[in-house]
């Protein structure tokens, strides 16, 4: 595979997991950093991909240390293994964060299904459920939408790494702000 061929694999896979549920880049490892500069990593679900922009969408509640890490910093690195054909892609860039009174989240919002609505209905991520005021709980549940926030990842460095019997292969690729590739090279597994 040329380096033109490996980036256009590593999007169209990220691009199809948006859509598949079975696809092992359907859940990514989000990695961000705490106010005490620890690193920070948890699975979220790619909902949709920009592949012109090199951005992933990502849906979050807005209570979660996750979005307060990011109001923080913005720089956040991504990562995801696709055991075939032994994949691992590795995104470095910046998040977006579009709390629920923006128009990202509404539409979003207005796209779920209600199973999936159901999930921010609770109390904040994290929460011990025992300990959780009534009062709280009640305003949560009552509008889920209040605490839904889409994140928008945008690339600006994939590190694709290709696990082989003999000889395991690794590329490099940058991109500009509007997702233009500025850079590719081979580099050392």
């Amino acid at each position: 595979m040329t380096l033109a061929e490996v980036d256009a694999s590593a999007w169209a896979e990220l691009e199809g997991a948006a859509a598949d549920p079975q696809s092992a880049f359907r859940y990514l490892n989000l990695c961000s950093v705490d106010a005490y500069g620890r690193p920070q990593a948890r699975m979220v679900v790619l909902r949709r991909v920009d592949v012109a922009r090199r951005v992933l969408e990502i849906h979050t509640d807005i209570r979660s240390p996750k979005w307060q890490e990011i109001s923080a910093n913005p720089l956040v690195t991504i990562l995801g293994f696709g055991p075939q054909p032994k994949v691992q892609l590795r995104l470095q860039g910046s998040a977006e964060l579009n709390g629920p009174a923006s128009e990202r989240a509404a539409e979003a919002w207005s796209q779920l299904p209600r199973s999936t609505r159901s999930t921010y209905m609770g109390g904040p991520p994290g929460d011990d459920i025992s300990e959780r005021p009534a009062s709280e709980s009640t305003a949560a549940d009552a509008d889920g939408q209040a605490v839904f926030g889409v994140l928008i990842f945008r690339a600006e460095m994939l590190d694709w790494f290709q696990l082989r019997h003999a000889d395991n292969r690794r590329a490099v690729f940058a991109y500009d702000k509007l997702g233009a590739l500025t850079s590719s090279r081979w580099v050392n597994p």
